[in-house]
């Protein structure tokens, strides 16, 4: 009788585990793709609207045009949510006459642990800063070496993992830095402006995409 009662705990245990292990690969393998219009066109009590972004057509059918004064998105989502390793991809097109500085996309707290995609404006051209903040230590990779030109469709892509950050554009890659990362667990996203609403962005966006591991260039989206 004590052998059954002590199988039938093991046992208990054992599809516990399993049970646990397949509720976190589920979880892990699930994406998160935003399709900016989408979000636009058929708003949710999880969207919040800033300002008046616009949709306008593109190469990719609908998109949103953000007028980089007061434009933005704002949902209450936090796909970064536990994540150790995990792939940020944008398709976008930053236009002329914004400011220097544009945040496009945060995930996370404002001021806390968060993750941005962001541009820098100079002249007719940007270059592309991944932003990461973790448990207190900050890590921009941006380089003004790196120069792409206004007024076109761009991928981009920030990929990170427990130990380095790597950026790219247009499936080449950029930056790389070590860095030790913890997972993000709070907040929601900002989609056209820094989530404290400074530094808004000029342009307009297509797709979002989190994929919850490192990628590597051929699995990114197709611009």
């Amino acid at each position: 009788m004590k052998i059954t009662s002590v199988f039938t705990v093991l046992l208990f245990m054992v599809f516990s585990f399993v049970s646990k292990a397949q509720s976190k690969d589920a979880l892990s393998n699930k994406k998160k793709e935003w399709i900016v219009a989408s979000l636009l066109e058929n708003k949710t009590e999880q969207t919040t609207i800033l300002g008046n972004p616009t949709m306008v057509q593109s190469p990719y059918g609908n998109v949103v045009a953000f007028n980089g004064i007061d434009d933005a998105l704002f949902l209450k989502e936090m796909p970064l949510k536990g994540l150790e390793s995990f792939t940020v991809e944008m398709i976008f097109k930053p236009e002329s006459n914004g400011v220097f500085e544009q945040r496009i996309l945060q995930i996370g707290e404002i001021t806390g642990d968060r993750m941005l995609l962001e541009i820098r404006v100079v002249d007719d051209n940007w270059y592309f800063d991944g932003f990461v903040a973790s448990k207190g230590v900050k890590l921009a990779l941006a380089t003004e070496e790196l120069l792409h030109p206004l007024e076109k469709w761009y991928h981009v892509a920030f990929v990170v993992t427990p130990n380095s950050l790597t950026t790219f554009v247009n499936g080449k890659q950029e930056l790389h830095k070590d860095y030790t990362f913890n997972p993000i667990q709070e907040g929601q996203t900002s989609i056209g402006v820094r989530m404290n609403k400074v530094t808004w962005f000029k342009g307009a966006i297509y797709k979002i995409q989190i994929s919850p591991e490192a990628l590597k260039p051929n699995q990114f989206l197709r611009l």
